[in-house]
């Protein structure tokens, strides 16, 4: 068996969306005699995050709504390195993506150091192809799975097909194929996000 950490680290500097500097990470730490604490101050989308309908959708389900039973299961990672600028409808027709499958989309992304403005995305057409599939979730290698959208179709398409939404994991090492798949976001209530550890694990190796 082996396990994959695909989760982002956390720490000042790190690459953020659009590189916004109210979006990095601040952390403090105090030293009293032989007792150190610090202290956290981020963003809810910063490195790997789940997003909830919140997020996109005025009033929508916040982060509580999500059932953790969804984030841990089968897996299926496709390797979308060839694709430039947005993942399209043609570009998945070929993969066997299911019912109820979780899908997770390695692209060129994962190759980057900084933030890319032009980062490669979940199209429109490819979300409602997802959608119509009835996958449970999808999760991509950029801080959003959309950008250059008016009114972000990719994010409110999923979101109204109950579909989560994982953004910022880091697949340079995974290979194509099926694993075990470990979300486990913090127990938020009310957001429309959570920061999560993502880990794969493939039981044949």
């Amino acid at each position: 068996m082996k396990v994959i950490d695909i989760s982002s680290s956390i720490y000042e500097g790190m690459p953020v969306y659009k590189n916004k500097s109210e979006k990095q990470p601040k952390i403090s730490t105090v030293t009293n005699g032989h007792v150190t604490e610090s202290r956290i101050d981020m963003d809810l989308h910063s490195g790997t995050h789940i997003d909830s309908p919140l997020h996109m959708i005025n009033d929508g389900p916040t982060f509580e709504t999500i059932d953790i039973n969804e984030l841990v299961g089968p897996c299926k990672v496709f390797d979308l390195t060839h694709v430039k600028d947005r993942i399209k409808a043609s570009d998945l027709e070929s993969y066997q993506i299911e019912e109820k499958d979780f899908v997770i989309f390695k692209t060129r992304n994962s190759f980057d150091e900084v933030f890319n403005f032009d980062f490669i995305f979940l199209a429109e057409d490819g979300a409602n192809f997802l959608a119509k599939k009835g996958i449970r979730g999808v999760g991509i290698d950029a801080l959003g799975v959309e950008r250059s959208q008016p009114g972000h179709p990719t994010h409110k398409i999923l979101f109204n097909s109950g579909v989560i939404v994982i953004e910022g994991l880091r697949l340079k090492e995974v290979d194509q194929g099926e694993y075990l798949m470990i979300a486990a976001p913090l127990k938020m209530v009310g957001t429309d996000a959570s920061p999560a550890r993502v880990i794969l694990i493939d039981e044949l190796k």
